[in-house]
């Protein structure tokens, strides 16, 4: 959790904000002259204002432009896709460019760190591999469905990015792709005449999209931890109207923006995949602690072959150990967080106990947020063993409109109350038999 809420998610946005910046740049220098000294600097602007706008459509707006928006950005993906695929494999089979195919291993470095790196850059491309067991809980027959959809879908990726690649190789050389981050402008501009200015801004309506969807996950998912009490209840503040965790969705534009001053764009990868990894480590220990003693899980659980469980479990040890010794800047950042979310976990949130201190600043700091973004905190449990606020506590009329305003606050149904969590959280709560929604008290 702790890794996910302070870097996956943040830098996963910030990767994806400053990528549209260097799209949007490609695309308007076809128009203007623009001076390379203040490229760096005009990258992160757009970004910045692109991070931002779609921050304020999640606050406001999410039901009546974000789920819209994310439809307009999923056609625009396909849309890139398939024309960057099509046009490529004319180049390549009726063309005959072929020429950075002919030797594909020529001038290639197998030093276990640099190779680690690599693996780290292909595996990014695919990292949303699964997204689908969040919503595991929400899927008729999971044990046949989930593994045809992961099979399936992981198939038509691969296939997808397969030819994308063969694409941009038969048209550009490898010291072009590595010196450019906006690969797609370039093939573009080679192969598509005047139709290539429509190019990088349609790659930003799709980077736009993904931002969207990591904004809107990171969010739900600080806003799940501080549900269930491993943050401050400010964090766990929704608003009615629009039913969206205002502070988690502030909170995570603000780490992603801080967190892309840390690095460039392979650096920040390099932070998401060693903490994606390291925390697949950390589950699959879990998995297999469940599966030797015995641990009951819902009926309805996926199973997989120990084996498989095993050989997994090896190659994420061998994606996070190598970078340690060989590439230790880049796993310094995720090693310090990790820490820091042991320290934290261990010190306030495992002995269950009130601290004064932190009791005062958990009060002000849920009361400070429910009146700057009109939100009422929506925890499970007491964060660090600290009662809500005596300010926040509703009246007869506030309670019934937070009833029949959001589901989720209703205490009477299991079921309904954990409709916005992650499956694994929900049917641990349903399994421990207990509600979710705003303590009043």
């Amino acid at each position: 959790m702790w890794v996910s809420v302070l870097m996956t998610y943040p830098a996963t946005i910030a990767i994806m904000s400053e990528t549209f910046g260097q799209y949007l740049l490609e695309g308007l220098r076809q128009y203007y002259d623009i001076d390379e000294d203040l490229v760096p600097t005009a990258q992160k602007l757009f970004g910045f204002v692109l991070l931002w706008l779609v921050t304020w459509m999640n606050l406001f707006a999410l039901s009546k432009f974000a789920a819209r928006f994310q439809i307009l950005a999923t056609l625009a993906k396909l849309l890139a896709c398939g024309l960057i695929i099509l046009v490529g494999m004319y180049f390549y089979f009726f063309k005959g460019w072929n020429e950075s195919l002919e030797e594909p291993m020529k001038h290639s470095n197998y030093d276990l760190g640099r190779l680690v790196m690599g693996f780290y850059g292909g595996l990014w491309a695919y990292s949303g591999w699964d997204i689908l067991n969040y919503g595991a809980g929400e899927i008729t027959n999971p044990r046949r469905n989930v593994p045809a959809a992961l099979l399936s879908g992981i198939a038509v990726v691969t296939l997808v990015y397969v030819c994308l690649n063969i694409s941009f190789f038969a048209v550009l050389d490898v010291e072009t792709m590595k010196s450019s981050n906006a690969v797609a402008a370039l093939f573009s501009q080679r192969t598509m005449g005047k139709f290539s200015v429509a190019i990088p801004f349609l790659i930003g309506v799709l980077l736009i999209g993904s931002l969207n969807s990591n904004l809107f996950s990171g969010s739900r998912y600080m806003y799940a931890a501080a549900k269930q009490g491993h943050l401050p209840s400010c964090f766990s503040c929704v608003n009615f109207a629009t039913d969206s965790p205002r502070v988690a969705i502030i909170a995570q534009s603000a780490l992603a923006m801080g967190i892309s001053f840390i690095g460039d764009l392979d650096a920040l990868i390099g932070y998401v995949m060693f903490g994606f990894w390291a925390q697949r480590i950390f589950t699959l220990i879990a998995l297999l602690t469940i599966r030797y003693k015995g641990i009951p899980v819902h009926p309805e659980a996926v199973r997989v072959p120990i084996s498989i469980i095993y050989l997994f479990l090896i190659i994420n040890i061998v994606l996070v150990v190598i970078p340690i010794f060989q590439e230790f800047a880049v796993t310094s950042l995720g090693i310090f967080i990790c820490c820091i979310g042991f320290a934290f976990y261990f010190l306030f949130v495992y002995p269950k106990t009130s601290i004064p201190i932190l009791s005062y600043l958990n009060d002000i700091s849920t009361f400070i947020a429910s009146i700057i973004f009109d939100a009422l905190p929506d925890v499970k449990t007491n964060p660090l063993g600290i009662p809500v606020p005596p300010v926040l506590v509703a009246s007869d009329s506030q309670q019934q409109l937070l009833n029949g305003k959001r589901s989720s606050f209703s205490l009477t149904s299991v079921n309904s109350s954990v409709t916005d969590l992650h499956s694994d959280e929900k049917n641990t709560m349903i399994r421990n038999g207990s509600a979710t929604g705003l303590r009043l008290w």
